[in-house]
């Protein structure tokens, strides 16, 4: 049920509310009344309180991995420390989208853990993904984005309906919006994966109540999970409704990058796969909350579904995920491919993918934000299939790689006109 759920992917905390986003949590936090009730349920969209142009970006699963590295590395790429490396939507053919600069980008969120983000990044220097000194650098950065973390939920034992857990949700968004002046805020959940809900689940699950919240609030939805989100029938009606763009699912940072990329090559060589296998070793929080089965079965949906989409069918083969926490944040990924050649000659093609993940992540959680957020300053809509090539299980759009990108550079072309 929703109450052993745990929001947040820095694998401090196993419960969807917890019970650490306690004193820490608060104390950042004491200037601003943290429900900000006054705002609850308010109807006034997000995206239209500013003047000043600037954007916030509230990240569900604030203080994990991927949003304390995407968070310090948005300092730092905007203060020159660091080149854009990673980044899509710094490279030339979006100069002219009028994409929200890196500087103007206000951070904030919820989460269940209490580790400040300042602690957060020494960690992540310490297990190797922060450089040296970059935490120390960006300290006033990381320290004021945490100050605008609130507790997540629902905790254990909360008596509160869907209804009224979203509602809190949205004040603590609208708040956020108000009190920086933002011209709009996007919402990207960033937060570990959860088991999809079944069919006959009373409530929402967690991601779910945060992706209605967004839309409570007037913000665009970035789902960077493959947890649920919008993807339900009880909020699809919400969805059509708001008027808002939304994007998802999945990140797409490496595995599945890759087998965007070879897949068409098979097809488009017509060489015949008879099967492709994979495995991924991992650690961190994402290692841990993918042991449960069930959060692991939503993972791989995503990962077959490009191979499905690509070679017409899903081959035989299925992808195992072993939770190894000595690798903390990097990742290692193998794929066995099987396949048919001229005159039936069999033949195999092996890849392996090591990465670390927060950092192939954050770049892109940043482009997420700035293209979302530019969707809707330019009146844009519901699903951007456009943004395929960002997720593994995107709302529509081409399946292979260089299609998605060639859809992405025309969405970034049509940015720019409308400015």
């Amino acid at each position: 049920m929703l109450d052993e759920r745990r929001v947040g992917d820095d694998g401090t905390t196993g419960a969807a509310g917890g019970t650490r986003a306690t004193a820490d949590t608060e104390a950042t936090a004491d200037t601003e009344a943290t429900g900000d009730t006054e705002a609850t349920g308010d109807t006034e969209a997000a995206g239209h309180t500013g003047n000043d142009g600037t954007v916030g970006v509230w990240l569900v699963g604030a203080r994990g991995s991927v949003a304390t590295t995407a968070v310090a590395g948005c300092a730092a790429v905007a203060a020159g420390l660091h080149p854009p490396t990673g980044m899509v939507t710094e490279t030339a053919p979006f100069t002219a989208s009028g994409l929200p600069s890196l500087c103007s980008l206000v951070f904030g969120g919820h989460d269940t853990a209490a580790c400040p983000l300042p602690k957060r990044a020494e960690e992540l220097t310490t297990a190797g993904v922060l450089p040296y000194g970059l935490a120390a650098a960006v300290h006033g950065e990381l320290a004021a984005a945490d100050a605008e973390i609130r507790p997540a939920g629902p905790a254990p034992g909360d008596t509160r309906t869907d209804d009224e857990l979203i509602a809190a949700f949205a004040a603590d968004i609208t708040a956020f919006t108000r009190r920086h002046h933002l011209a709009r805020t996007v919402v990207v959940n960033v937060a570990s994966t959860e088991p999809a809900p079944g069919p006959d689940d009373p409530r929402l699950a967690p991601s779910s109540l945060y992706a209605a919240a967004a839309l409570r609030a007037g913000c665009p939805y970035v789902n960077f999970t493959p947890s649920t989100g919008l993807r339900t029938a009880a909020l699809a009606a919400l969805a059509a409704s708001s008027g808002l763009p939304h994007a998802g699912r999945d990140g797409k940072t490496g595995q599945t990058l890759l087998r965007a990329v070879l897949a068409p090559m098979f097809v488009q060589r017509a060489l015949s796969v008879r099967a492709w296998s994979g495995t991924n070793l991992l650690g961190g929080g994402d290692g841990a909350a993918l042991a449960d089965p069930a959060a692991a079965a939503a993972k791989n949906a995503g990962k077959e579904r490009v191979l499905a989409d690509v070679l017409g069918a899903a081959p035989e083969g299925e992808v195992h995920i072993d939770d190894v926490p000595a690798l903390g944040d990097w990742k290692t990924a193998w794929d066995h491919v099987a396949f048919d050649g001229f005159l039936g000659s069999r033949m195999v093609l092996q890849t392996i993918w090591q990465g670390c993940d927060s950092a192939l992540a954050a770049p892109l959680v940043l482009d997420l934000a700035r293209l979302v957020a530019r969707a809707h300053e330019a009146g844009l809509s519901g699903p951007l299939p456009e943004l395929a090539f960002y997720f593994k299980d995107p709302d529509g759009g081409p399946a292979a790689l260089s299609d998605q990108y060639a859809a992405l550079l025309s969405l970034a072309q049509r940015l720019g006109a409308a400015r």
